[in-house]
């Protein structure tokens, strides 16, 4: 069992001695639950997922071979990290460092810490998530009433970096007596629970007959497992990692080469190799893309009924594209990671949709006259700014005295962080979360969108049906350049007339 306490870096080599059909050191923890009759608690309920049949969506890409999908939102936090979840839980504990009154500290990018938050809540344990600013609220909520503490740190921080949620959560560790991490990029127990549990049931699910399986790669142990426990049962069976654009999981490293340096799609993808990703398991690599991924989930749900979230959608997506070219013979099976509860506010969305430029905003009747026009120059106005290091005073004067709506937050290269406003102000400083004298750090609203300044007004338009503003950026050779703000007002005041 591998913790923190070794002081071990997430991305440092294995000290993993499996060969395929070795013995196990390890403790094999099968799910023998009977769901027929009453279960001792939720966690009983992990595992034994169903496993369907795609049948509109093969035949709209031209598939003509077999495509199962294992549906792991089934589990009852919503995940397939619900199995790693429970597992890492189960092995502290059986190794002793896990005792009641301990507190389980994990980073995550939220499904993991979902499922060891409801394990906490079914134990007793005190459990903190910390988590990049990019994860959906609706993790954060779903771990709110969990009775989780939540701690975020910025997105855009990298794997070792001191303000990244991995250094945060160490550094909680360090200040918190009898606390652990449980640490999914290193813990055995993470690719250990797809060994034992996942993979032998879509081995019984599909009689033994599966001759491809497809599955994206974020810490890695859910394609490390199954593809180790399927190589043992079969050595036929190829298997293929998904991997996001600006990730650099996949191999070869050429694959990884581009321009792109953020992507929407959670829970697959890192910058640095988790110490759990075995990636000689894999066999072929593909990289997906945003607007394929979150295109695709949506035709799931649409097409199929599975109410699957966006990874699902970078895993059927390169499914459909590696079976095109199979044998009617073949059989594919996708994992599906989790579902549509943590993305209600997003990819579900078609004001999100149309605001990230993956889907076309259809003109309402009535606005044909101005809906498609470029968005017009003298509707971008440059906005009052400061940096993050002034107070919640300086803010709150000077939002008084210029009588605006709002601020926005600059960092020294000029690129915005965020926006406040008295609104956000006030509410900080009643619910106590900041005095007066305090920075505006934490009262900075950062989920904010940013559109191209070559955007059509209608898209504009509707990115502000439900936002105060937008900042509107340029692309040039050096990144991007920040070149103003639209507000709700701006729009209306210009489609008006």
């Amino acid at each position: 069992f591998l913790t923190n306490m070794e002081n071990r870096s997430c991305d440092s080599p294995s000290k993993c001695t499996w060969v395929p059909n070795a013995e196990t050191p390890h403790i094999v923890r099968n799910i023998l639950n009977d769901r027929k009759k009453v279960l001792p608690d939720i966690l009983e309920c992990i595992g034994q997922t169903p496993m369907v049949r795609l049948n509109k969506i093969p035949k709209l890409f031209g598939v003509e071979c077999e495509v199962f999908v294992k549906c792991e939102f089934f589990n009852p936090g919503g995940s397939v990290k619900d199995r790693i979840g429970y597992r890492m839980v189960q092995d502290a504990e059986a190794k002793g460092l896990l005792k009641p009154g301990y507190t389980i500290i994990e980073p995550t990018s939220g499904n993991t810490g979902i499922g060891l938050a409801m394990a906490a809540a079914v134990k007793g344990y005190r459990c903190i998530i910390v988590m990049p600013q990019k994860m959906s609220n609706e993790k954060l909520f779903t771990l709110h009433v969990l009775g989780a503490e939540i701690i975020r740190t910025p997105t855009e921080a990298s794997w070792d970096s001191p303000v990244g949620h991995i250094s945060v959560a160490e550094k909680l560790q360090k200040q918190i007596p009898n606390s652990i991490i449980l640490n999914q990029y290193l813990n055995p127990g993470n690719p250990l629970a797809h060994y034992d549990q996942t993979a032998q049931e879509i081995w019984e699910q599909c009689q033994g007959k599966l001759d491809y399986l497809v599955a994206g790669a974020g810490t890695g142990g859910t394609i490390t497992g199954i593809g180790r426990r399927l190589r043992e049962l079969s050595p036929e069976i190829k298997i293929v990692g998904i991997d996001p654009l600006s990730s650099i999981l996949a191999e070869p490293p050429e694959l990884n080469k581009t321009n792109i340096t953020f992507y929407d799609v959670e829970g697959i993808g890192y910058d640095f190799i988790p110490t759990v990703l075995d990636r000689t398991v894999v066999d072929k690599w593909m990289k997906s893309n945003d607007h394929e991924s979150l295109n695709m989930s949506r035709l799931l749900i649409k097409n199929e009924g599975l109410l699957c979230g966006a990874s699902s959608g970078a895993a059927v997506y390169l499914a459909m594209k590696l079976a095109k070219d199979l044998p009617k013979d073949k059989r594919v099976v996708v994992v599906l990671p989790d579902g549509i509860r943590n993305y209600m506010t997003k990819f579900v969305s078609d004001n999100w949709m149309i605001a990230r430029g993956y889907m076309d905003p259809p003109a309402p009747a009535g606005s044909e006259s101005w809906w498609n026009n470029p968005l017009p120059v003298e509707i971008i106005t440059k906005p009052i700014t400061l940096l993050p290091n002034a107070t919640c005073k300086e803010a709150y004067d000077k939002l008084k005295k210029e009588s605006c709506g709002f601020i926005v937050i600059v960092n020294v290269n000029d690129r915005v962080t965020g926006y406040i406003t008295l609104q956000s102000i006030r509410a900080g400083v009643m619910n106590g979360s900041v005095k007066w004298s305090d920075t505006i750090e934490k009262i900075i609203v950062k989920q904010f969108y940013k559109l191209p300044d070559t955007a059509s007004l209608g898209r504009v338009a509707v990115t502000l049906e439900k936002e105060l503003l937008a900042v509107i950026i340029q692309d040039t050779e050096l990144g991007e350049k920040f070149v103003g703000v639209v507000s709700q007002e701006n729009v209306f005041e210009f489609v008006s007339k």
